[in-house]
């Protein structure tokens, strides 16, 4: 008999094995293509039903690595034949006879500014007539070479680039043929000699063929060039035809551009953003070094460098050049902030009650599961943590941060999963939200203006659980996402770099493929510089320096762009004939009055102010022009009583007039707030800035995260301080400003800062009634809080120089700082000393007991729980249908020579293939947020009726966050069916005399 059941036993087990195995194998196929990053994870394989970039990239084995996208010449890669390009000054497009040239020409209807292509000749190839598609064939920060073959020995390699007034070309199996749009006029050279001054359509170049070649075709409309046995050819774009000009480009006619690069220095010292812009040249005859290179408006207006006399028009404005090798710009950077400080003269329980209409919101999401509308609703919860934290509303704040943690971990991770998942396309080199939209995933569009307000949001957790954001845990997804739209390691070939940043023109462009017959386009550039705050804030409050000041550069270049070319805030760049002192679309050949969802004049405009937030200043840094803005606006929709985004439209204008901004809310408490909008924002904004003034971009500070406004005559600085050390910042007129870690201070009402000068008693017991001495405390409470440490105490009285409290039990045995905040403004602390714990008490074992119960004592009759089967699907890691077991209100302190330990008694009866899996977490101070998670390996269960002790020595999965000591803590498991078909059952409530209790031992004395 025994034989027998052994005999059974081992068929059992073997089969057991054979299906385990083969469940692994199966879960091995369907994890295969996730990647592991950190906590995080995303997928290198299509998610069913998702859409991806097509699969053809038109380039040549000479472009390795990541494809660029989002630049002026994308459309380029994507088609047999590029769309316009816009290489200002010039206008090319590269066809099937070559590539056609064009000085753009300049006009203005009321709506838009033209730049537009209109061919002046084609650049081709006496190989043949027509080529079977053009292929990018090598790229720089802002050039980029493109190669015709016919694919018989005939060749066309052509670079062109922003600020070249040169084109440059290569050739093989044939000399350059210049196809003219009509008979050009010869004003220098003839026949015989090399260089050519050729005028057409009003516009002049020069040609530059290689000493001893000739010309044949003049007179005609077509003219090629014999190259004299060589290989090169350029074409110069001339401001004028007179031969003085044409001898001054002859000097670089044959130096050939062969690489550019922009580099960028923060210099924090001066808050300035240093960027040099280089270009390498091989001459091609004689020694000469450097070209010429003209500058847009952005770039000529912030530099020293001396400039030549050529100028050309183009649809940005006036370009001015310089000749040589180099030119460096220097431009202030005047600051974000997390938030803007709590000074305004808002009612705090009206605030609070704006605050707990989105906390009691059935979901902040509303819906929304793309990763533009998704992550504008993150945007909306991220502008709300700080000021329900600033009003003392910690369920509220509880209440968004988990909010942001859980929705951005939740599409951090990709196994198992076919959406709210990010998946790594390696040929085009880029990283895919799912859901996608606005052809996120075909085109690769927008992913600066839908990743901003991940990175933004997940700023705003680093802020307040740096754990959370570690590389360990989910910091790793959130630096993927901004290598895909802004990778600074040029060495790291995963992703191009700079992606939506184009270093030239200075802004970004939001078509992936810019496939349009004027170029790529950026409509809200506001969303562009939202993604750029997020990465200042957090490199800033990850300590990852390296991102911060990519974030700097990015910032500061793009908004002295857009109040260029955008706003036009200094009324130079428009043309004549415009009839608007804005412009919502930039393109590569015009500038619009439009949008691409709506022609309502008010989201017209406020597209390029959407999202407000503490980065936002830089729309205020005229407040002239800003007024303009507003009274433009007025005249065209016929009032300022906005019925479209008037939150945004009331905020834009409390930059500049914040009285006149809060009557017209306090005139419209009926209002409908725009999509990423609360009306506690607004509130707060306005009124913050009300008591701010207007921004001040005399003064700087530093520190990266600051702010210096002015109201009458009277100066306000503010500064952020994301360390764990308090800080002194010092501001460029001397005035200096300390700052405790973690918060925002400013100098309003500086002399009513609260002060603590004394406690008593300074030491005792939990339940202690101390009395809390100062100054600047307010008359009444109102939202104002006392804290011990990180928890709260009971006020029994409140008056502007003394605060009764008690001291809150629960609180472990050791020090804690006291600290009062009042409006926003924390005070210094004094250090208060329990000499005994509260009612928590220390703890190192814990029953499960049933009822969902984790105890100090053991149960008192063995009952069980039935773990839900996991139906088949891997759920390994992810906890589903789980069993969860609580207890709250522990202390203790960690004992780093321990671990957590169990030991938990699983039965799975005759089943076979069932895992149980088992993931701890602590909650460290009670705050209802999980500051540790530790996931360990699954316990294959075997086919006999019996109980089984799963216990840690099966090893530890994952673990995420940093011990730390227990005061007023909350520790919980989850229990689950890991794999399988079938439930299991879970030992609980077992008392000693029962036996094989299910328990939990934590590292805590």
């Amino acid at each position: 008999m025994m034989h027998t059941r052994s005999k059974k036993l081992v068929s059992i087990c073997l089969a057991t094995l054979l299906i385990f195995c083969m469940l692994c194998s199966f879960a091995g196929i369907a994890s295969a293509a996730t990647i592991n990053v950190g906590a995080g994870s995303y997928t290198t394989t299509l998610p069913s039903g998702a859409v991806a970039p097509q699969g053809t990239i038109y380039k040549t084995a000479n472009v390795t690595g990541a494809m660029p996208t989002n630049d002026w010449w994308s459309s380029l890669a994507w088609a047999q034949y590029s769309d316009v390009m816009f290489p200002h000054p010039f206008g090319v497009v590269a066809g099937a006879s070559g590539l056609g040239v064009s000085y753009p020409v300049q006009s203005a209807s009321g709506d838009a500014i033209f730049g537009a292509y209109a061919n002046d000749f084609t650049l081709g190839s006496t190989a043949t007539g027509t080529f079977p598609e053009t292929k990018v064939d090598g790229y720089s920060d802002w050039t980029v070479s493109m190669l015709w073959n016919n694919g018989a020995g005939g060749s066309m390699r052509v670079t062109t680039g922003h600020g070249l007034p040169f084109i440059y070309s290569t050739y093989a199996g044939g000399t350059p043929k210049l196809t003219f749009s009509s008979v050009p006029t010869v004003w220098s050279g003839s026949a015989s000699s090399a260089v050519l001054g050729v005028t057409v359509n009003g516009h002049h170049y020069a040609l530059f063929g290689p000493t001893g070649s000739t010309w044949a075709g003049i007179g005609s409309t077509t003219l090629t060039n014999s190259l004299a046995g060589k290989t090169y050819f350029s074409v110069a774009l001339l401001p004028d035809n007179t031969a003085a000009t044409l001898a001054a480009f002859k000097t670089y006619g044959y130096s050939f551009v062969t690489n550019t690069q922009a580099n960028y220095a923060y210099d924090a010292s001066a808050s300035k953003v240093n960027t040099t812009y280089s270009v390498t040249t091989q001459a091609m005859e004689g020694t000469q070094t450097g070209t010429i290179l003209a500058l847009y408006p952005a770039q000529w207006n912030n530099t020293a460098q001396s400039f030549s006399p050529y100028t050309y028009d183009s649809v940005r404005g006036l370009m001015k050049t310089i000749t040589g090798s180099s030119f460096t710009t220097s431009l202030t950077y005047n600051g974000v902030l997390a938030a803007l400080p709590a000074v305004g003269s808002y009612n705090a329980a009206t605030l609070s009650t704006l605050v707990d209409a989105v906390k009691n919101e059935a979901n902040h999401t509303v819906g929304a599961t793309d990763t533009y509308w998704l992550g504008k609703y993150l945007g909306r919860i991220a502008n709300l943590l700080p000021i329900s934290q600033q009003i003392g509303n910690t369920t509220a704040s509880n209440n968004f941060e988990s909010y942001l943690e859980n929705t951005l971990s939740a599409n951090f991770t990709a196994a198992g999963k076919t959406n709210n998942l990010f998946y790594y396309d390696a040929n085009w080199g880029t990283l895919i939200g799912y859901p996608a939209s606005y052809g996120s995933d075909t085109s690769l569009n927008d992913h600066h203006f839908h990743y901003g307000y991940w990175i933004r949001a997940a700023a705003e957790v680093a802020r307040n659980n740096p754990s959370w954001a570690s590389q360990a845990n989910w910091g790793g997804m959130v630096n993927l996402l901004i290598k895909d739209i802004a990778n600074w390691d040029r060495t790291d070939t995963r992703f191009p770099y700079l992606r939506n940043f184009d270093p030239y023109a200075g802004h970004s462009w939001a078509s992936g493929d810019a496939k349009f017959a004027d170029g790529n386009n950026n409509e809200s550039s506001s969303e562009g510089i939202n993604a750029w705050e997020g990465l200042i804030l957090w490199g800033q409050d990850t300590g990852n320096t390296t991102i911060r000041d990519l974030g700097i550069y990015l910032y500061t270049t793009e908004t002295n762009a857009v109040n260029e070319y955008w706003f036009n805030i200094n009324n130079t760049n428009f043309k004549a004939g415009y009839n608007h002192n804005y412009s919502s679309m930039i393109w590569g050949g015009k500038s619009v009055y439009a949008t691409w969802f709506s022609a309502d004049p008010q989201k017209i405009r406020g597209i390029n102010i959407l999202p407000v937030t503490g980065a936002s200043a830089y729309l205020g840094y005229n407040p002239t022009y800003s007024s303009s803005f507003i009274n433009q606006l007025k005249t065209e929709f016929g009032s300022n009583n906005w019925t479209s985004w008037p939150d945004i439209l009331w905020e834009y204008q409390s930059l500049y007039d914040a009285p006149g901004a809060i009557s017209l809310y306090n005139a419209n408490p009926n209002y409908v707030p725009e999509d990423g909008e609360s009306k506690a924002h607004t509130y707060s904004f306005i009124y913050n800035m009300e008591a701010l003034g207007q921004v001040d971009v005399s003064v700087t500070a530093n520190i990266p995260t600051y702010g210096v406004f002015k109201k009458g005559t009277v100066r306000n600085y503010v500064a952020y301080n994301a360390g764990t050390t308090a800080v002194t910042v010092t501001f460029s007129d001397g005035k200096t400003l300390s700052v405790p870690a973690g918060q925002i201070v400013s100098t309003i009402g500086a002399s009513t800062n609260p002060t603590i000068t004394s406690l008593n008693p300074t030491s005792g017991p939990t339940g202690t009634s101390v009395t809390i001495s100062g100054s600047n405390f307010g008359a009444a409470q109102g939202a104002s809080t006392l804290k011990f440490g990180t928890t709260s105490a009971a006020v029994s009285s409140w008056s502007n120089t003394s605060i009764t409290a008690t001291v809150p039990t629960g609180l472990a045995i050791g020090s804690y700082n006291v600290i009062a905040t009042v409006s926003g403004i924390a005070s210094n602390s004094q250090v208060f000393s329990v000499t005994s714990g509260g009612s928590g008490g220390a703890v190192s074992k814990l029953y499960v007991n049933s009822g969902g119960v984790l105890s100090k004592t053991e149960g008192t009759g063995a009952t069980t729980n039935t773990i839900a089967s996991a139906g088949g699907v891997n759920y390994d890691g992810t906890p589903t249908n789980a069993v969860t077991y609580l207890i709250t209100g522990l202390n203790g302190t960690y004992d780093a020579t321990k671990a957590t330990g169990f030991n938990l008694f699983i039965d799975a009866g005759t089943n076979v293939g069932d895992g149980v899996q088992v993931q701890v977490q602590y909650d460290f101070t009670g705050h209802g947020i999980w500051d540790r998670t530790e996931t360990y390996n699954y316990f294959a269960t075997n086919p006999v009726i019996d109980w089984e002790n799963y216990m840690q020595s099966q090893g530890l999965k994952s673990a995420v966050g940093s011990f730390a000591n227990l005061v007023n803590g909350n520790v919980q498991i989850k229990v689950w069916n890991a794999i399988g078909s079938t439930s299991t059952t879970l030992r609980t409530n077992a008392s000693s005399a029962n036996g094989q209790q299910s328990v939990i031992t934590i590292p805590f004395n």
